[in-house]
């Protein structure tokens, strides 16, 4: 009795590719249901965003190019 070789591998390849798919279809369906339980019973608290005050984006932006300006020129003063 002969075995061909090449359909056993066949087989195994076919087994294994099935077994590892199926793992990662069943890992994605808990992952899932557990996302769910989580936001069930562990809801994220709202924040409130409009007791807060914002800052305006010039002034913040006008911070970000002093800063800028004073590392380059404290970096060519080290070069001297």
């Amino acid at each position: 009795m002969e075995v061909n070789l090449v359909t056993e591998a066949f087989k195994f390849m076919l087994l294994g590719m099935g077994v590892v798919f199926s793992f990662l279809v069943i890992l994605i369906f808990v992952l899932k249901a557990q996302t769910a339980l989580i936001t069930k019973y562990f809801p994220e608290k709202e924040k409130n965003i409009a007791n807060k005050p914002q800052k305006s984006a010039a002034s913040n932006d006008s911070a970000k190019t002093a800063a800028i300006i004073a590392a380059v020129q404290h970096h060519k003063n080290l070069k001297g």
